[in-house]
């Protein structure tokens, strides 16, 4: 679904990535570990083409880098569930028109938005939360907020960016279950993560950024 086929990407000349490859099959749990700036959110970017390689390719549901248009990259974007360390709510809307909005983008009829938005909202444990401002909730309920946005579209794989980063340690268990069971629902999910004990309890395959390579399996 997802592959990487010796993928190198530099900034102002300073390389992030070097030949990079690996793939992620459908319905897959991958978790991207390593320090802080050694390229797991320049792979993410990468997935989501918000990136393009210097070299080498990337396919995402058979689109390739190489070829895609920008106008396919909003459609391509529609398959996938992308959830960020800062959250990204909108302040001035609840928690329901903060989920609903990412179908509204898309054109979703009316009459199946409301069950849509209640359907993730339960799953990620706040339908009681549904009407609140996001400036009044936790921490850990705002990244779930996020989670249902990104999963309401029903995307064929997640992509987290350090989810827990900014969570204390309950929050962060929280997280990792809901992630936990979107997989286990059948949606890939490719978990970005400096911390080892949070990879370490995923259950999920690992993949090692470490000076712009990555380990942990042939290449793809």
């Amino acid at each position: 679904m997802i592959y990487f086929r010796n993928v190198s990407v530099s900034f102002d000349n300073v390389p992030v990535l070097d030949r990079v490859s690996f793939h992620v099959g459908p319905g897959e749990f991958v978790c991207l570990v390593g320090q802080s700036g050694v390229g797991k959110t320049t792979i993410l970017r990468l997935i989501y083409f918000d990136l393009l390689p210097d070299r080498g390719e990337v396919l995402v549901n058979e689109t390739a880098s190489s070829s895609i248009g920008k106008n396919e990259i909003p459609l391509l974007r529609r398959k996938l569930g992308i959830v960020f360390q800062d959250f990204k709510l909108l302040d001035d809307r609840n928690v329901y028109e903060n989920v609903a909005v990412a179908l509204r983008v898309t054109g979703t009829r009316p009459e199946d938005i409301g069950r849509r938005v209640l359907r993730v909202l339960a799953d990620v444990g706040l339908s009681h939360k549904r009407n609140s401002m996001p400036g009044n909730l936790s921490g850990g309920e705002q990244q779930r907020v996020v989670i249902a946005r990104s999963i309401v579209n029903n995307p064929i794989v997640l992509l987290a960016d350090e989810p827990t980063g900014n969570l204390d340690t309950a929050s962060s268990w929280e997280i990792l279950q809901i992630l936990r069971d979107i997989n286990a629902g059948g949606t890939a999910v490719v978990l970005a993560s400096h911390n080892e004990e949070i990879v370490r309890k995923s259950g999920g395959r690992v993949l090692r950024v470490t000076d712009g390579r990555v380990s942990g399996e042939p290449a793809g």
